[in-house]
Parts: C-alpha cells; structure tokens; sequence
C-alpha cells in the first residue's frame, strides 16, 4: 500500500485529491505544506500533493519556495481537482442567517471572494489552519452566529447545514505530485526547472528565454522572485516537453553555459505529463491527405494533447471511417484536387464538427464547402505560408478566412496558431487571392519564365552573379529556390485560380506595355509611369522595404566574401 502526504482534515481538497488519485491509499494529513515536504523528506510518505495553482484564486506563492526544499524526489504528476464550495452553519433557519464571523482557510476566501463580497460584506473573516478542529469548537459552544465555507462533504461530515452550493463557479486547483522517480515520456509533457540563486544582471531573463524561442519551445509557466537567504534572484520555469527532449536538453545546455556561466545553475525538479487549465472543446483532428504538410501539423497538435487521425490513399483508415469520430476535420491536398475531395467527403460531415481547409486558395474551396456540408459544421480556411521543413511556425504567416460558420472549434484551432508565434492575418475570400496572386502566384510565375529565359539563351549560370547588383540578385535567388524544390508545388500555386488570376494578367499587359515603350525609348513615359506608381506606395511602405533590402544587401555581401 502507498502512503501520500497531503493537506487535511478528512472530506478537504487535498484529501479528496490523494484520494482519486489513489483510493486504496494511506494518508497521512496535515495543515501545512511544510509539514508535507519534510513528511517526504523522512521517507514516511510515498508521495507528496502540493496545491500549486488555483484558477480563481491564481498561483499559490508558497509552493514556489519550498520547490527548493525538494532535495529528493521529482515532480511526477499533476492532478487538477474541481473545487465545489459551499457556505455552511449550524442547524438553524438559513433563510434569515446573517454571520458575524466566517470560518475558513486562507486559500478558500480568495476563491470565493466575490461571493462573500457580495453576500455578507459586513462579516468578518477569520483564516483557520486547521478547520477540523474549527468546526468542532463551533459545534461545541454553539456558535450561532459563525458560518464556515468550505467543502459540502467536509461540512456535512461535521452535521452542518448547507446554506449555498457552489459559491465559487469554474474552481479548480492543480495539485503537483511529488514522488521518488523521473516519470517517463509520454508525447504531452512538461518540464518543471528551477535555478539556483544567481547573480542578477541587465538581459539574464531576456537571455534565458530567447534560448528557448528560437528553438520554437514555449514557455508555459515563469516566475522570478529574490532567494530569501542569499536575495538572489531565482527563476522558475515550466517548459513544454520532456526533459529526454534533444531540443529542450540543447537549450537547458546553451543557459548553463552561456547565458548564466555558472556551474550546475540549473536544477531539475522532474518531467510530467502536461497540465492544461483551459477547457479545450476540440478532442481529436482527422486529416484528409497524408503529406508532409498534414504530418507536420498533426505532430504539433499531438503534442498540445490532440488525437489525430490521418487518412489518404495509403492508409488502412478511410476518411469515411475518420469523420465519424473526429470532432475537426482538416483538408490538406494538392490546390488542384481540394475542391473534389471537399465535394467528396464534405457530405458526410454532420452538425456540430467543424471543416478546416489547409489551402492556398480561398474563392472557390470555400464556396465549394459551403454548398455541401450541413450549416451546423464549422467552416474555416487556412494557409499556413511555410513548408513542412520550418522548425517552428514562430514569426511566420498565415492567413485565416473566417465565415458566417467559424465557430469555437475553428476559433480553438486559431489559437493554436497564435500561441506558437504564427502572425495571422484576417481576410475575405477575395483579399486572399489577390494577395496569394501578388505574394505567390505572380513571383512563381515570374521565376519560372526567367528560368526559361536563361536556358533559352543559353546564359551560363556562373555568370550571371558577375554582371547583377545586389538588387537584381533578389529574382535570381527565387529562380534558384523554386527550383531547387518539388516542382509540383509550385505549378500547384501558379494554376490557383479566384481573383489571383487577375494579378498575373494585369501584370503580363503591363510588362507588355513597358516593354514596347522601352523598346521605342519612351524614357519621359516611364518616368512618368514610375512616379505614378509610387504615388500609390505610402513612403512608410517604400522605408520599410528599403530598409529590408539593405539587410539582405548586407548577408549577400558577406556570403560573397
């Protein structure tokens, strides 16, 4: 039989807790989380559960410095436990009850606050440690007068009345579980590290993080407070991932050694499966399409705690059997295909899923979608504006288009987005296309035809670095990286259709019309032509871009060299 340590009396949170935790176990019960450590210390206790984080009441600030106290042990587990309040007196007529004094502890009033506040605002509030013994010296000597507030099952246990159920709505509270060992990867994993006591300086925790940002790892948890001993500052961090995690051991490594320099800074104090205090509404994501794009967004989503399923021609799940137990469906196939496979499989979603379009096209897929599928699935499009070998979607692009029928899912999976450093841009159908036409479709066409210009005239490639400006090399280097990748994927882009089409015809007449009137030497026309449009370019947008090509002038004269 396990022992565990947690805050009592018998019928509490703590008690209750350990209890679903383990209920054949044996408790031992205290009033104070001191108590419980050094009961772990001493090996009486097999495990230890800490209250850490209350959703109403906020972090419980005593934890954080008896993290220290852990010399033993990991941090194993988490249990979120829903607090249900109830605010309770001797037998008496409740409906006339007024207290002079509410009982309580300490953590229990900050939960209920407003309730108290709006309630009795005259009663004085009177923090017990221990609330056992509390209520039985109210029962003893009759204490007409005192209420306590606490849970039904604790204050039915002591024989008293139940003025008001749940007092506090949307309570709960993370319990940390303390144990013996290093609990082991489960894919949906957080790591708890504290430092030791450092020796403050200007950026440390600027430093400290961007080692984990620029490696796409996100931070669920920071705090910072000075040592009480030494009043030196110390840094606690929940990070996401497993400590077995090469990405979070390389940043751990990069922090010892050359953010903090200071030997064994950093202290483990153990991995666990990840904690989320947010409802999610969304359980599981079905992917129509097996590519490298749906398996790089399914891996991301499994690990914020996702199931995933993928279906496509390969799979022995078929996306007729996914749909049926998926609450997201996600379509992500080739541009030229997604309006077929939408007709396809569109139909079979009923109401209350969602539908979100992994596509680079907008008008026509949306449409697509919205004549198909019943009016009470989620309807949504996304194009994420990365490929399948970014790291990371921090600082990339990615544009939504909502519709009359996006809703919490499509709104849960937006966040999702937002929380791993993507930058979204809200558009309409329309918007979309013409700027994929201006952003995508036009510079890959436009690649393509000088690509074939070259060959065409036999322009050796050595060459052309030595007769171009910096300037001129832009189009050269995104000749080179379309084709230097699938070329699939770029006669996907350039045959999107929607309003894109418009861009890459306006542009075709244009470049005819400037050659023609270069070829006759219009030079007063151009010029002409030339001030007209930058009239339409706001001079932020010309310094900011100006700006930009001077950075990239400056790698590109530094790789020459």
């Amino acid at each position: 039989m396990i022992t565990i340590a947690t805050l009592g009396p018998q019928g509490s949170d703590g008690y209750r807790a350990a209890s679903q935790y383990a209920p054949d176990a044996k408790l031992l019960l205290f009033n104070r989380v001191p108590d419980i450590i050094e009961a772990f210390l001493k090996e009486e206790a097999d495990f230890a559960f800490i209250p850490i984080y209350n959703t109403r009441e906020g972090e419980i600030k005593e934890y954080f410095r008896l993290q220290e106290l852990l010399t033993d042990g990991y941090w194993e587990d988490n249990l979120v436990l829903p607090i249900h309040l109830s605010f309770g007196c001797l037998h008496q007529d409740t409906a006339k009850f007024q207290p002079k004094n509410i009982i309580g502890r300490g953590s229990v009033f900050k939960q209920c606050e407003d309730y108290i506040s709006e309630h009795y605002p005259d009663a004085t509030l009177m923090t017990v440690p221990d609330i056992g013994a509390a209520m039985e010296d109210i029962k003893e000597h009759k204490r007409l007068d005192y209420a306590i507030v606490d849970s039904e099952e604790l204050l039915l246990a002591h024989n008293f009345d139940i003025v008001d159920r749940e007092i506090a709505a949307h309570n709960r509270t993370r319990f940390a579980i303390i144990g013996g060992n290093l609990s082991g990867e489960t894919g949906y994993d957080a790591t708890a590290i504290i430092t030791r006591p450092l020796k403050d300086r200007v950026g440390m925790l600027v430093d400290i993080l961007g080692e984990f940002t620029k490696r796409g790892i996100n931070i669920l948890d920071l705090r910072s407070e000075n040592d009480i001993k030494t009043q030196k500052l110390q840094i606690y961090l929940e990070i996401e991932g497993h400590i077995g995690n090469d990405l979070l051991q390389d940043a751990l490594k990069h922090i010892e050694k050359t953010v903090i320099k200071e030997e064994d800074s950093l202290r483990l104090l153990g991995s666990f499966p990840r904690v989320d205090m947010r409802v999610k509404k969304i359980r599981s994501f079905g992917f129509i399409g097996t590519g490298a794009m749906s398996e790089w967004f399914a891996d991301r989503l499994e690990n914020e705690g996702y199931q995933t399923f993928m279906t496509g021609r390969s799979t022995d799940l078929t996306p007729e059997e996914m749909i049926k137990n998926a609450d997201v469906v996600a379509i992500c196939v080739p541009i030229s295909v997604t309006v077929a496979t939408i007709q396809q499989y569109g139909p079979l979603l009923k109401n209350g899923q969602a539908l979100i379009l992994l596509a680079g096209e907008s008008e026509d897929t949306l449409a697509a979608a919205a004549k198909v599928t019943d009016k009470g699935v989620e309807l949504m499009l996304v194009h994420n504006l990365w490929g399948p070998q970014a790291l990371t979607m921090k600082d990339k692009n990615a544009t939504v288009v909502r519709t009359s029928r996006s809703g919490s899912f499509c709104s849960e999976f937006e966040a999702f987005l937002y929380k791993h450093g993507a930058i979204i841009s809200q558009d309409s159908p329309t918007k979309h296309d013409l700027l994929m036409g201006v952003g995508q479709k036009l510079p890959t066409t436009i690649s393509t035809a000088l690509a074939m210009t070259l060959k065409q005239h036999k322009i050796a490639c050595a060459d052309i670095g030595t007769h171009s400006t910096l300037t001129s090399l832009y189009g050269i280097l995104a000749m080179a990286r379309i084709h230097n990748q699938n070329p699939r994927t770029y006669a996907e882009i350039m045959s999107t259709g929607g309003d894109g089409r418009k861009i890459v015809r306006s542009f075709a007449e244009n470049l005819l019309k400037v050659v023609e009137m270069a070829e006759s030497q219009e030079i007063s026309g151009l010029c002409e032509i030339i001030e007209n449009s930058k009239s339409h370019l706001s001079p932020q947008f010309l310094a900011q871009h100006m700006k930009q090509s001077k950075v990239v002038d400056s790698v590109l004269s530094q790789s020459n060299g």
